[in-house]
This record gives structure tokens, C-alpha cells and sequence, in this order.
């Protein structure tokens, strides 16, 4: 049987917090084993607890949401951040993700796509909202100093990426899954995942996350 994804939920206003984690609950595969309403208290019970996957508000009563992503990067957190908020700052939205966040997600999203975004980023995709996608792409340069390299300049520089394996890319800096990844392609979710791992080896990054950032900042989108 496949393990439940373990979540801790940040979020000050009740209200929403209690919405959020009936949401979870009442899906399967997903399990809220802490809740936070402060930025200390998120992590204390995030480094004693360890869950996979921290859905974390960034406007909080005492430290910020960035405080808080800064202090379990000091104490070498494994669990992936997703950012839940209601702001559009592209300033605050670099910030994050060059601190490491996997995803940074709109309050009005949708209830369906949500449960999605943290099944892929549990399985190490990143995600962004598409409102949020073009300050990432005119700011990049602040989360690691771009090459202003076109399309054609980043396929000529990774050469040894097939055209398979540079249309799965696209398709991983779009936060899809594996699977979402097998469907799209019709091919088998094996045979995807086979692609994601030789596309980190050959863009000599550790993981989906760093390719789909490298491959932004290269100009594939």
C-alpha cells in the first residue's frame, strides 16, 4: 500500500487553515500530521516532525514566511516547500524560490489542481502558478545570473539532449509528474521517469527541480 503524503499546514487564519485541511483529509493519499498559526511555531513542529510536504503561508503573526523557508534551510529540512499565498510580489516571489521553495501557488487556485501541485512537487517537480511565470522569466537572473540564451542557443549547447528527451524537459519546468508527463507523450510512466533521469545527468544537476531552474534561466521558455 503507498505511504500518505504527510503535510504540515502554515496558515495564521483559522478559517482557512480548517478549509485547507479538510481538504486533504478528505482525499486519499494525503495526511495533515502538524498545523502552524505562527512562524516559529511552524518550525519547531517542521524540524521534530518532519513532514514531506509544507503548505506555508508567507504573511505571518511574528517571523515571515521567508524567515521561516531561511531557518530550515539552516537546519538542513528535507521537507519541500509549497507557498500558499494571497500576494504577487515578483520581488518576494524570487526571494522564495531562490531559497528553494517548490512551488508558489495563488490562494484562488483551484481544489482539484492544489492536490495535484503537492503530489508532484512530494514527487520532486517544482511548480509555478502561471500568474506568477513571467516574473520568474524576466527576473531569473536573481536566483542564479542568466546566459540570455534563445531556444536554439540552449539546444546547441545541450546537444546530447534527444528531441524526446527536450520535449519531457519542457514539460518538467511546467511542473508536470511523471505521470502527467506519460499521459502527455502517450508513452509508459517508467519510460518518462527513465527520460527525467537522463535529463539530470546530462544538464549536470542534482535533481527535476535544479533542471527546470536551469532550463528557465537558459531561455527554453
Amino acid at each position: 500500500m503507498k505511504e500518505s503524503i504527510r503535510l504540515m499546514l502554515v496558515e495564521d487564519h483559522k478559517l482557512i487553515r480548517v478549509g485547507i485541511k479538510t481538504l486533504f483529509e478528505e482525499t486519499d493519499g494525503f495526511e495533515v500530521v502538524a498545523e502552524a498559526e505562527s512562524g516559529k511555531e511552524a518550525i519547531s513542529k517542521a524540524l521534530s516532525i518532519k513532514p514531506d510536504v509544507i503548505l506555508l503561508d508567507l504573511g505571518l503573526p511574528d517571523i515571515s514566511g521567508l524567515k521561516v523557508i531561511k531557518e530550515l534551510n539552516d537546519n538542513n529540512c528535507s521537507s519541500k516547500v509549497v507557498i500558499l499565498s494571497s500576494r504577487n510580489n515578483d520581488e518576494e516571489i524570487i526571494k522564495v524560490l531562490s531559497l528553494g521553495a517548490y512551488a508558489y501557488v495563488i490562494k484562488d487556485i483551484n481544489t482539484e489542481i492544489l492536490l495535484t501541485i503537492v503530489k508532484t512537487v512530494n514527487e520532486g517537480a517544482m511548480w509555478l502558478d502561471p500568474k506568477i511565470v513571467p516574473a520568474l522569466r524576466d527576473k531569473s537572473d536573481k536566483i542564479i545570473p542568466s546566459k540570455h540564451t534563445t531556444r536554439a542557443m540552449f539546444r546547441n549547447t545541450h546537444s546530447n539532449l534527444t528531441q524526446r528527451e527536450y520535449e519531457v524537459l519542457k514539460l518538467v519546468v511546467d511542473g508536470k509528474s511523471n505521470s502527467d508527463i506519460a499521459n502527455e507523450l502517450c508513452i509508459s510512466e517508467h519510460t518518462a521517469k527513465a527520460h527525467v533521469c537522463n535529463i539530470i545527468q546530462k544538464l549536470l544537476v542534482d535533481d527535476r527541480t535544479q533542471a527546470a531552474v536551469k532550463a528557465i534561466k537558459e531561455g527554453i521558455v
